[in-house]
C-alpha cells in the first residue's frame, strides 16, 4: 500500500496560509468576541489585505464558522482522555471560561442560526445532531457499566446536557461569577446510577478533574 502524499507546491502553501488566517482569527475572536472583532484586524495580523483573507474564506460568516469548528476540534483534543460525556463537557466549559470572546461568538451565532436562512443554520443543526449522538453513545456505555441511571432515556439526557452547557455559557456571559464547571458536575451527579453528595467522589459518573 502506497503512503498518501502530502500536499505540495501552491496547494500546500494555500492550506498553510488558510491555517495561519484561521489561527489569527481564533486569537482575535477569543480576545474580543464576535462584535468586537474585525476582518481588518485579522488581516493585519497575518500581513494581508481583507480581500486576501476572503480569498481563503468565502465570507466573514464562513470564517466565523471555521473558527467555531476549530474551537470544537481543539476541545475534542483536550478531552480525549476523559471517561464520560459529562466529564468532557465539564472540562470543556472550564476551558471556555478562559476564552470569553469565543463563548460570546458561539452564543451569538447559535442564537442567530435558529433562522433557517442564516448561513450558520446548517452548521449548528449538524453540530447538535453529531454531538447529541456522541453523548448518547457515551451515556449508553456508562449505563452498561452501571454508572448511569436507567430510568431516563439516554437521548433525553444527552439533549439536556447540551442544553445545560449552552445555557450556562449565556448565564456566564451575563454574570462571570457563575461556576460553569460546578453546574455541569451537578447535572452529572443527577445522571449517576448511585447519587453522590457534593463532598463525595463523583468519579463513577466521570465528572471529576
Amino acid at each position: 500500500m502506497s503512503t498518501p502524499r502530502k500536499p505540495r507546491g501552491p496547494y500546500r502553501k494555500g492550506l498553510e496560509r488558510r491555517e495561519q488566517i484561521l489561527r489569527a482569527a481564533l486569537d482575535v475572536f477569543s480576545e474580543r468576541g464576535e462584535r468586537g472583532s474585525s476582518l481588518k484586524e485579522i488581516a493585519d495580523r497575518v500581513g494581508m489585505s481583507q480581500a486576501g483573507v476572503l480569498h481563503y474564506f468565502e465570507s466573514r460568516e464562513d470564517l466565523l464558522l471555521a473558527v467555531l469548528a476549530e474551537r470544537d476540534a481543539l476541545d475534542t483534543e483536550a478531552t480525549a482522555d476523559v471517561m464520560s460525556p459529562g466529564e468532557a463537557v465539564a472540562r470543556t466549559v472550564g476551558h471556555n471560561a478562559q476564552q470569553p470572546g469565543l463563548v460570546d461568538l458561539f452564543v451569538t451565532l447559535s442564537a442567530a442560526a435558529s433562522d433557517p436562512d442564516h448561513p450558520a443554520h446548517a452548521f449548528f443543526k449538524r453540530r447538535y445532531t453529531d454531538l447529541g449522538a456522541q453523548i448518547q453513545e457515551g451515556l449508553e456505555a456508562g449505563r452498561r457499566q452501571k454508572q448511569i441511571r436507567e430510568d431516563v432515556n439516554s437521548d433525553l439526557m444527552a439533549r439536556l446536557l447540551l442544553a445545560v452547557s449552552d445555557g450556562i455559557q449565556l448565564q456566564w456571559l451575563l454574570d462571570p461569577s457563575v461556576d460553569m464547571t460546578a453546574l455541569v458536575q451537578a447535572f452529572n451527579r443527577m445522571c449517576a446510577a448511585v447519587p453522590v453528595g457534593d463532598g463525595d467522589d463523583p468519579s463513577p459518573t466521570g465528572e471529576g478533574n
